[in-house]
This record gives structure tokens, C-alpha cells and sequence, in this order.
């Protein structure tokens, strides 16, 4: 292990949390709140920074595999522990294992909550939570590449240890300028997210706070109400619906579409063709159990079309919006979905499950291992009828090769895994003792363990966009965390840090 550029590294982008803090101080400033609950974190934040460029000083520039993995699972934990501090210090937060809870949601851009209620949080926290969620979504990491190398430290290694999905895009053959590339997409994403959301009627703050979280598919609001009860505008929430299915869209695709002008490789390409057919067919089901539900076709006046044509649209709205936040596991919600028919909640559990596009800044399983496990399956089919036939497998007209297929069985096998014990631990000491929540069965702990695995927010029942995870136990916090950790870094990294062989010289 090289030690010290691990410690140079992450002393160096403990100033980009430094500085994502010090905004937090000025917007409590700005609205003549308190300020002081994130003076000790930046403190805190620059002097670890300053000891670790000083202890990481004339360390090698040579970074290993080992060491790209070990950097990232780090800087999230470093990233969670100090960017707690300020939810304990303000009171918003006072125990340790919420505090903790929130900030790891934030960072994974999850926007699963223990706050009960946002409207009485000040400003300066809830930009935290979205500032969280924002530099957490493109990832800490990627985002930073095109930074680090002017230090004289090596990028490909954290490109392989953060990037999600097992098929990587290159915009350019250097990795700092990819992450440039892509950063630069995200930020005009954001900005464009920002101006729309004003414009539907927004206050400048709120667009602010919900541009940064839905083009992180995170899903912290400054409200604890569902969005519709508050803004009661469906321009709003087809603008809030567009914006979280592009954020759920590979973003080299994304560039060369919007910066290259390349239409045709954007609608050839196999995973957002899978993405497209999930969200339609998922929709299109939903919005048909809602309009079935709540529309007596028997008794139906069919002269009055104004009406029916208003409960359609409505159901389509609510199956359009509550499909694509879970899918891209952003986690926003306009209504709530645990009061839908029971017909409709195995599709939003694989909606959560599925996950949009590699990438991207969302999480879930991703489609482009669906599309790759499609073709594997439909060529075992083939090869059980023409056994000497050589099929193999192709996606986007390249050839999977053995290995990636043998990394994708691995990652399915440690998914479930993580999700059943996950949701085992938390059906034993999911709530907590102060608080007796007599629903609490296995069924919501499997929707607690999906929604932190996957990075959505929201789970099922009781712990769906309705209320917060105040009342789960301490244990269970930091349960949640920890998949939501696994889940943000695709597993194989915070997996190989307990392996006998990753401590081993090599």
C-alpha cells in the first residue's frame, strides 16, 4: 500500500468538502440563521486536509489497483464522518447514528431521511444536504480525476475502483479529460434543471436545492410534504420528470448526442433502448392499475369526457413520475405510492431493483446488465438447440468477453447477498425500542434494504415518500449505511477491503 499518497489524496479533496461547507456558512448568512454549526467542520475538514498534503508529501506518484480501491471507500467514510458534524452541532440531528445516516444518504445520493420535519431545518443545513447529494451523485471521485493529475497523482486506478457499471466509456483517451467532459455535462444539466424549475414557480431556493438533487438523483427536498401538495403544478412535475429520466442516461452519451451531434449513436444504443422499455411498459401497467382503481367503468358517465380524460392524465402523471424517480433512484414524490393497488407494488419494487443506465448517477442493478444477462440467457437457448454453434455475446456491436460475463454472475450473486442480509439484520433490530411499530415485518425490511442497496430513498409501506426513517434503531441506521455504501461503489470495493488477499503483499 503507498500509505502516504492514500492520506495526499484524500487530504486533498477533504478542501473540496471544506469548501462545499463554507457555501453552507454563507447561505446561513445570507438569511440571518446560525452559521456557526460549520465553522469546527471546515476547521476540521482544512487542518486534516493540510496534515494529510504534509504526510503525503514526496510520496510516489504511482497508484495501484489496491490503492484506487482503498481511496474510495475511505473518502466516503472521511466524507460521512465530517460531514455529519454539522447536523450534530446545529441540534437538526442530535444522535450519532441519524447524523451519520443522513450524511452517508447524502453523499450516496440515496435522500433517504431521519428528519421528521425539513420546513424546520434552516437554510444552511438543507443546502448541505443537497450539496451533499450533488457532489455524492457524479461521484467524489470521478468528479475529482481531472483534478488530482495536476497533483501528480494517477487517475485510471480511481476511474476503476468508483465508476459504476461493467462496461466503461471513454469521451477521450485521457481519463482527466473524460471526467472534465462529463463534469461539464453535469453542470449544465444542473443549471438548465435549475432555470426550468424557477420557471414553473419555483422560489429561487427551492429551484436551487431540487435542480442540485434531481440531476444527482438524490432526492433530499426542503420540504417534508409531497411535492404535488405543495406546488400543485403539473408543469412542474413533468419538468421534474424529464430531468430525472436524463439524469438517468449514461452521460458519454449524453456528450456525444448534445456536444458531438451524434442522434443516431444516442437511439442505437442497446442499454438506453432497455432504459426506454422498462420506463414505458412500467408506466403504461401503472397507469392502467390506477385508472382501473379508481374508475368504475360500470357506473362511468362516458358523455363526460373532460373528467374521465382527467383522471387518466392524472394516473399517467403520478405512474410517470413515481416510476422514473425510483427507477433512476432519485426518490422524489408527488404522491404516495404505498397506497397504490398491491398489483402495483411488485412493479416499483423491480423499478427499484432495475436501476437506470451506467454511467450515470444513479444506482440500482443498472440496465446495461440487464441487456448483457438478456443476451447470455437467449444465447444458452440458442446453445442448448445447436451445441457446436460459437454464439457469442454482443452489445453495442462489441463482443462481451468471458470475463466480463464472469464479474456480472459474481456481482448478482454479492447483490442479493447484500440485499436478503441486509434485510435480515434489519427485520431483527429494525425499530427502535423507544418507538413500537407493530407493521414492521419482513416485507418492509426487504423495501428498506432494496432502497439503500439501490440508492432510491423511499422504501415500502410505512417507510414509503410519507415518512421519515426516524424510528429505526440505531443498529439499523448504520445498517442502511452500509448498504448504501456498498450499493453507491458497486460492491467489489468496500467488499475486497475484508478479503485476506487485498491486505497481502503482492
Amino acid at each position: 500500500m503507498n500509505w502516504r499518497l492514500i492520506i495526499k489524496v484524500i487530504g486533498l479533496l477533504l478542501f473540496i468538502e471544506a469548501g462545499l461547507m463554507t457555501i453552507c456558512m454563507a447561505v446561513g448568512l445570507f438569511y440571518d440563521e446560525c452559521y456557526l454549526p460549520f465553522v469546527w467542520p471546515v476547521v476540521i475538514a482544512v487542518a486534516i486536509g493540510c496534515l494529510g498534503l504534509l504526510a503525503g508529501r514526496g510520496a510516489a506518484a504511482n497508484m495501484g489497483r489496491k490503492d484506487g480501491y482503498l481511496v474510495v471507500t475511505l473518502v466516503w467514510l472521511v466524507f460521512a464522518v465530517i460531514g455529519m458534524l454539522p447536523f450534530l452541532f446545529s441540534g437538526s440531528i442530535p444522535e450519532v447514528s441519524g447524523a451519520f445516516f443522513e450524511t452517508m444518504s447524502g453523499f450516496t445520493s440515496t435522500g433517504a431521511t431521519v428528519i421528521d420535519d425539513c420546513d424546520a431545518q434552516p437554510h444552511s443545513i438543507l443546502m448541505w444536504r443537497s450539496l451533499s447529494q450533488w457532489i455524492g451523485g457524479i461521484g467524489i471521485i470521478f468528479f475529482t480525476i481531472a483534478i488530482l493529475p495536476a497533483f501528480g497523482v494517477g487517475e485510471v486506478k480511481l476511474f476503476a475502483a468508483e465508476a459504476t457499471g461493467p462496461m466503461h466509456d471513454k469521451v477521450h483517451p485521457r481519463i482527466s479529460i473524460t471526467a472534465k467532459w462529463i463534469g461539464t455535462v453535469y453542470l449544465l444539466l444542473t443549471l438548465l434543471c435549475i432555470v426550468s424549475l424557477y420557471l414553473c414557480g419555483m422560489s429561487p431556493f427551492d429551484a436551487v436545492n431540487y435542480g442540485l438533487v434531481t440531476t444527482a438523483t438524490g432526492g433530499f427536498g426542503t420540504h417534508s410534504d409531497l411535492l404535488h401538495d405543495i406546488y400543485q403544478s403539473a408543469m412542474l412535475e413533468y419538468v421534474l420528470s424529464f430531468f430525472m429520466f436524463i439524469s438517468g442516461v449514461n452521460y458519454t452519451l449524453i456528450y456525444y448526442t448534445i456536444l458531438k451531434g451524434r442522434i443516431r449513436k444516442f437511439f442505437a444504443n442497446a442499454e438506453l433502448r432497455c432504459y426506454l422499455a422498462i420506463v414505458i411498459g412500467t408506466v403504461l401497467t401503472c397507469t392502467a392499475i390506477l385508472v382501473i382503481a379508481r374508475i368504475d367503468f360500470a357506473t362511468v358517465d362516458y358523455s363526460n369526457v373532460g373528467a374521465f380524460l382527467s383522471t387518466l392524465e392524472l394516473a399517467f402523471r403520478e405512474s410517470l413520475f413515481t416510476v422514473i424517480s425510483l427507477q433512476t433512484t432519485t426518490g422524489l414524490a408527488t404522491c404516495d405510492y404505498t397506497l397504490w393497488p398491491v398489483s402495483a407494488m411488485p412493479i416499483l419494487l423491480f423499478v427499484m431493483f432495475a436501476g437506470a443506465c451506467s454511467g450515470s448517477t444513479s444506482g440500482g442493478f443498472k440496465c446495461v446488465r440487464w441487456s448483457i444477462i438478456y443476451r447470455v440467457v437467449g444465447n444458452e437457448v440458442k446453445r442448448i438447440l445447436h451445441p457446436r454453434a460459437v454464439l457469442p455475446v454482443r452489445f453495442n456491436g462489441n463482443i462481451v468477453s468471458t470475463q466480463v460475463q464472469q464479474t456480472l454472475l459474481a456481482y448478482v450473486a454479492l447483490f442479493v447477498g447484500a440485499l436478503f442480509g441486509g434485510a435480515f439484520i434489519l427485520a431483527l433490530f429494525g425499530v427502535s425500542p423507544e418507538i413500537h411499530h407493530e407493521q414492521f415485518d419482513y416485507y418492509e425490511a426487504l423495501g428498506l434494504a432494496m432502497s439503500s442497496l439501490s440508492n432510491v430513498g423511499p422504501g415500502m409501506d410505512y417507510y414509503g415518500p410519507a415518512h421519515s426513517w426516524n424510528i429505526l434503531s440505531p443498529l439499523a441506521k448504520f445498517t442502511c449505511s452500509g448498504l448504501m455504501l456498498i450499493g453507491r461503489l458497486e460492491i467489489f470495493p468496500v467488499i475486497l477491503l475484508f478479503t485476506r488477499g487485498f491486505w497481502k503483499k503482492s
